[in-house]
């Protein structure tokens, strides 16, 4: 992996960006995904405070100052499961908000958003950034369920799916290209870990500025460099499994074909009349194959 002069958000993430000193650089990725402006009041401890060889993984919860909850995983290994954890990890989290409110009612849980930073292709898309939230839609009328005016006036928001966890999905694996929006330049820096030429998006001079790679001592860059050739080997690891699959079905395909000519050939002959003997030896089937066809 070529050395860049900025630091890789996963990195960041355990080491830096749990300092209040840098929140504007997560307040800045938040700010541009989400579409409104975050502003971080605290960081909680993730259930994985490092990154390790056997799983490239990081996450962390941040607490806005309307005390909405904003969970931030980045995983770098493929895991096939991944939609499935995300659902889990959103309704522990629900639960733990109730569980822990001293019992508190189901109107103080707090809205959650989980934001997912994936290094690996997850599902079939060709969009760098999706979108989902919860909506209840008739399934005669096809019209959306709403909030009653007690309910909006009681939860102050618009929306149903304004009380639900919402998810965000960033697939920047494969974003090298040039950066024309706000998004993009930080799907180009989550990538790369290099910031676009004039790069505008919030939280971006911020990373210019606080997450210099020449800023770290010497033996944070020896394990910064550790985890890079770590991130090489693991997406080497993933292309050549990926490559061996490929080659592996295509002769799996070859030898079926094979098998399978054997078999057309075999029965035209045994349409001709030719005897069982004379059809194994010419086609390689055994006597008990050529009498099932």
């Amino acid at each position: 992996m070529a050395e860049n002069e900025y630091i890789r958000f996963d990195w960041a993430m355990v080491r830096m960006l749990r300092q209040k000193s840098n929140f504007t650089i997560l307040e800045g990725l938040l700010t541009t995904l989400l579409g409104m402006e975050i502003k971080i009041k605290q960081v909680l401890e993730s259930t994985d405070e490092s990154i390790t060889d056997r799983n490239n993984r990081v996450d962390l919860l941040a607490i806005d100052d309307s005390g909405d909850e904003v969970f931030i995983e980045v995983q770098n290994n493929t895991e096939y499961a991944y939609f499935e954890r995300i659902i889990f990890g959103m309704s522990k989290r629900a639960t733990e908000l109730v569980c822990n409110g001293k019992g508190q009612g189901y109107e103080n849980v707090r809205k959650v958003y989980s934001v997912n930073i994936v290094y690996f292709s997850l599902g079939k898309g060709t969009d760098i950034v999706y979108h989902g939230k919860a909506e209840f839609r008739g399934i005669h009328n096809g019209d959306l369920l709403e909030l009653s005016p007690f309910q909006r006036q009681k939860f102050n928001v618009d929306e149903v799916s304004d009380l639900y966890p919402e998810y965000y999905i960033l697939k920047v694996n494969d974003f090298n290209r040039v950066a024309k929006s706000s998004i993009e330049e930080w799907a180009y820096y989550l990538n790369t870990g290099d910031v676009p030429k004039g790069a505008k998006a919030p939280g971006m001079e911020e990373v210019k500025e606080q997450l210099k790679v020449d800023r770290m001592s010497k033996a944070e860059r020896s394990a910064y460099y550790k985890h890079l050739d770590n991130i090489v080997i693991l997406r080497d690891n993933i292309y050549t499994e990926r490559e061996e699959g490929r080659l592996e079905g295509r002769a799996e395909g070859r030898e079926e074909g094979r098998e399978e000519e054997r078999r057309q050939n075999a029965r035209r002959m045994k349409d001709l009349g030719l005897p069982a003997e004379t059809i194994s030896t010419v086609t390689g089937l055994t006597l008990e194959e050529v009498a099932e066809l």
